[in-house]
C-alpha cells in the first residue's frame, strides 16, 4: 500500500483528471443540474488526496461523476457512473475476512480492501438505488454494496444489479467472486 505522501498526483496528472471530469460533467448535466463546475473544480484543486482517489476511480474504469451536493457537510458527491461495474474492480470477494477464509483459488483482493486502498467507500444499497435514478447501470454486471453487520456475521454479503427495468438486491457468500461482479465507489469532496 502506498504511503500517504505517494497519494498525490503530479501537475500533469492533476490537469488531465480535472479536464476529464470537467468534460464528463458537461456531457451529463441531468446528474447535476443545479451545480456549477467552477465551484467543484475549486474544491478539487484544494484537496489533492481526493483528486488522487478520483484518478484511481478513473484508472479502474469507474467513470466518476458528480451526482449531488450534501448541504449539511458542504461536500460534492462523486460516484462511479460507468455503465457496468468498473472493469478494474471485478473478480473480488467482499472483504478481508472472506479473502483470508478461502482455502483455494483466492481472488487478487477484496472489494472492501481495494476501496480502502483507493480512499473511497463502497456504495450502500440506498446509494446504489439512488444512482439508478440517473440511468440504467449494471445491466450485464453486478456490484457489491455495503453489507449490514447481521448479514456479514453469518458469512453473507449483498450485491445489486438492474434487470428487467428493476433494481435487485441479492445475497451470496462473502467469499464468492465473479468476473462480472465488482463494486462502485463514492467520494465526498
Amino acid at each position: 500500500m502506498p504511503k500517504k505522501s505517494e497519494k498525490v498526483l503530479n501537475d500533469k496528472e492533476k490537469e488531465a483528471i480535472i479536464e476529464l471530469l470537467k468534460l464528463r460533467f458537461g456531457k451529463n448535466i441531468p446528474r447535476h443540474k443545479d451545480l456549477e463546475w467552477t465551484k467543484i473544480q475549486s474544491k478539487l484543486e484544494n484537496q489533492p488526496e481526493k483528486l488522487w482517489s478520483l484518478n484511481e476511480m478513473e484508472k479502474t474504469e469507474g467513470e466518476p461523476d458528480v451526482v449531488g451536493f450534501d448541504e449539511k457537510s458542504g461536500e460534492f458527491i462523486f460516484i462511479d457512473c460507468s455503465p457496468e461495474s468498473p472493469k478494474g474492480r471485478r473478480s473480488l470477494c467482499y472483504d478481508r475476512a472472506a479473502l483470508d477464509g478461502r482455502k483455494q483459488q483466492k481472488p487478487a483482493n477484496s472489494a472492501m480492501d481495494l476501496a480502502k486502498e483507493m480512499n473511497i467507500d463502497i456504495l450502500t444499497e440506498e446509494q446504489y438505488r439512488d444512482l439508478q435514478e440517473f440511468g440504467e447501470f449494471d445491466l450485464k454486471t453486478s456490484s457489491w454494496v455495503l453489507t449490514p453487520a447481521e448479514i456479514r456475521q453469518k458469512g453473507g454479503a449483498i450485491f445489486c444489479d438492474r434487470r428487467y427495468g428493476k433494481v435487485f438486491t441479492y445475497h451470496n457468500g462473502a467469499d464468492s467472486y465473479y468476473g462480472s461482479r465488482g463494486f462502485r465507489g463514492i467520494l465526498y469532496i
